[in-house]
Parts: C-alpha cells; sequence; structure tokens
C-alpha cells in the first residue's frame, strides 16, 4: 500500500476494501438458497446466477412481435428525452452548468412506442442521431399494474429473496427499450434482483464505500418539455421538439456525476481508486445488485431491436452498519471539499 495512501484515511478504506474484496463479480449457475444469499446480503456483495430465468413464460416469448400483439391496443407511459439521458446530471444554459435532467413523460399507444424503438435501433445510424430516444422506464411497480396483463409470463416474486428477507417485492418493474438509453451513475435503496428477458444490459458497479470517488454534488432539477408545436417527436425531425427547463422553486438533487467511462471527467482526489465491477446479462441472467451500490447501465439490443428487463426491489434493512457508515464517509468526504 503506498504510503500516500495509509496517511489518507478515505484512501486507505477505498484500497483496504478492494484489497479484501476484489473487483469481480461472481458467478452462480443455480440460484442461491435463503440462507446462502443472506451470506451476500450481509457482506452487501453482488452476484449473477447465469440462466436463473431461462426458462420463465417471458424470456420464452417475449419477442418484439409478441409483446406487440400481446399489448395491442393498450396505452403506457413513456419518458422522452433527446439523448436517452432520463435522470441524469446534464449541461444547461450558456455556461454549461449541470443539471438533474428528468425526462418529458407521455402515454403512448404501445404498438407505436414498440415500433418507434425498433425502427431507431435498426435504421440509419447517422439519421437516429437526430432523433429523440423513447424508454419504457416507469418505476412505479408497473408490471404489476400498466402491465399486469404479462405479470404471470414472470415469477411473482424471488423465492429466495422474499424468504431471506422476509418481506414481498416492493415494486417490480419492467423496462423495455434500445441501445440508446443508458442509466447515469447512481445509487438505490432496494435490494435489486434484475433479470434479463431479451437483448443484454451492461453494468459498472461500484459499492458504497466508493462515494468519495463519484463526486456527488447538489444539482438543481430540471426537465424536458415537448414544444407545444408538437405532440410526438417523429423520425422525419432533424431537431427534437424538446427543451430543457429549469425548475427554479425545486429542490437540488444530490447526486453523481462521475462517470466511470469517462473517468478524467468530474474526477476527485479519489476517482483514480475506483475499479468498476462490470458485467454483461445475457437473456434469462439474474443479478443481485446490493441497496446502496453505484451503478451505471447501459444495453444492447436482440437481433429484433429491442431490450428488455424486469427488476424487482425490496426495501432495504436500515438497521446495522451499512447505511450509518456510508452516511459517515459521505460526511467525511463533504467536509474534505470544504
Amino acid at each position: 500500500m503506498e504510503e500516500t495512501q495509509c496517511q489518507d484515511p478515505i484512501a486507505e478504506l477505498i484500497v483496504t476494501y478492494k484489497e479484501l474484496n476484489g473487483s469481480t463479480i461472481e458467478e452462480l449457475y443455480e440460484e442461491p438458497s435463503p440462507l446462502e444469499f443472506m451470506r451476500y446480503v450481509a457482506k452487501n456483495t453482488p452476484f449473477v446466477v447465469r440462466g436463473a430465468a431461462s426458462n420463465w413464460k417471458a424470456t420464452k416469448t417475449w419477442s418484439a412481435k409478441y409483446l406487440e400483439e400481446y399489448l395491442r391496443g393498450e396505452t403506457v407511459n413513456v419518458a422522452v428525452t433527446p439523448v436517452g439521458n432520463a435522470d441524469a446530471p446534464t449541461p444547461q444554459g450558456p455556461d454549461g452548468s449541470l443539471v438533474f435532467a428528468k425526462p418529458w413523460e407521455e402515454d403512448q399507444q404501445f404498438g407505436e412506442f414498440l415500433n418507434y424503438v425498433v425502427q431507431q435501433e435498426q435504421g440509419d445510424s447517422q439519421k437516429q442521431q437526430n432523433t429523440e430516444v423513447r424508454y419504457a422506464q416507469t418505476q412505479n411497480d408497473n408490471l404489476r399494474h400498466e402491465y399486469a396483463s404479462l405479470f404471470n409470463h414472470v415469477q411473482q416474486d424471488i423465492p429466495f429473496a422474499r424468504i431471506a428477507l422476509q418481506r414481498d417485492p416492493e415494486a417490480i418493474n419492467m423496462w423495455i427499450g434500445n441501445s440508446r438509453s443508458v442509466t447515469a451513475l447512481h445509487k438505490d435503496n432496494y435490494e435489486n434482483i434484475y433479470v434479463q428477458i431479451a437483448g443484454r444490459k451492461h453494468f459498472a458497479l461500484l459499492p458504497p464505500l466508493c462515494h468519495p470517488c463519484v463526486n456527488e454534488q447538489r444539482l438543481k432539477p430540471a426537465h424536458y418539455e415537448r414544444s407545444s408545436s408538437s405532440s410526438s417527436g417523429t423520425e422525419e425531425e432533424i431537431v427534437p421538439p424538446l427543451r430543457l427547463e429549469l425548475e427554479n422553486d425545486g429542490e437540488t438533487v444530490p447526486f453523481a456525476i462521475w462517470d466511470p467511462d469517462r473517468p478524467a471527467e468530474n474526477a476527485t482526489e479519489y476517482s483514480h481508486l475506483a475499479e468498476p465491477m462490470r458485467v454483461t446479462l445475457e437473456p434469462g441472467d439474474m443479478l443481485y445488485l446490493p441497496c446502496m451500490w453505484y451503478h451505471k447501465v447501459s444495453q444492447s439490443c436482440s437481433p429484433e431491436g429491442i431490450c428488455v428487463a424486469v427488476n424487482y426491489w425490496y426495501d432495504m434493512e436500515f438497521g446495522g452498519p451499512l447505511y450509518p457508515l456510508s452516511n459517515f464517509v459521505r460526511s467525511v468526504s463533504k467536509m474534505n471539499k470544504t
């Protein structure tokens, strides 16, 4: 261990964690028992189960054609952004200062939405750069409400998680989009079981103790609005009819502005110590993403041009050392900046 790191307790904490835990994600080939799962929860350590959902009806049947026919006539909520940057730090104004940009949301016929996603993915690469990005990403238990007709195609919960955590999932969500949508680095206060159905998801993960590396800032909130001249964008439009509007009366949002895929930008003095764990989920794979882990998510599509996933959120346990320790590291990191 370098002498300079030993003299800095934050650096020593990050380095020691890496030395004791490594930087690769354990791969399993069968689901863990509730007891085995609880050991991972206790250590706050992720794992992936290859092929765990390969026999689910959803994994076997949810092609683009199947979904379009099954949900024909249904109306769904769609997040719309210029470049796939929903809920992300985004430059705004003449000085390029960062704001927390929320998407424009609108209801669309499912078939219209899905056709747009597929055509954008499979169309001319130059042309797609000039069209808005649409993503079905409502995180409000949508698979038991908005997409309830599809709920019996997946498991109603994850048995090893329900038994170990002694609770039902707080929310079960479905995500549908194409490769243009990227989820910015962030964390959630949930134990997350993430299941890939079609296409692939690419995760970059960092443990909670890497807070000093991610350069959390309080960002002014903003949201995209669609121009009044158009109710929906089309592929022919050169400039998407969306504008970013600052919410002057909104509370600032604490959010990481460091990107593990652009490590030299917006870095802190500790960012070079971060070694993201990376994993790609194939169709049928299941990822345990522990609570409070930072994660950036990108995706690539199935041959049909879609990416579909389902996730199960279980409330985290706030008792024990994890939450107060993470807040302590966060507070000390903020003190070092002043």
